[in-house]
């Protein structure tokens, strides 16, 4: 799987679904330890852990070709802001088009 390529680490997955009903695999990473410098053709999903355990989408946005530290760096502190503590990458959408349609399809429920 290309999910799991290179990863050298027990990886965590989990799955959303979209409003679409579409599943979405994920590799779950504490936010605190997320390095995006790292991250590039990959749907990124900030995620609140409520107090019962519930997972909740703080926001959701996309990594290209190329890592933008910067942008990056704003991105991770509005969302931990916003109560995130868990990153949540989804790697199997093929190009940009496909990121986009993920993000569409999970950002109705923020």
């Amino acid at each position: 799987m290309r999910v799991t390529a290179g990863v050298s680490v027990p990886l965590r997955l989990s799955a959303w679904r979209g409003r679409s009903g579409q599943r979405y695999v994920v590799g779950v990473h504490a936010l605190a330890e997320a390095d995006l410098s790292d991250v590039t053709e990959a749907v990124l999903i900030a995620v609140c852990r409520e107090g019962d355990g519930t997972a909740r989408v703080v926001d959701v946005a996309a990594a290209g070709a190329l890592p933008r530290e910067r942008l990056a760096s704003s991105w991770m502190s509005a969302v931990r802001a916003c109560g995130a503590t868990e990153m949540h990458v989804h790697r199997l959408a093929r190009d940009e088009a496909e990121r986009s349609a993920v993000i569409a399809d999970l950002q109705d429920d923020i």
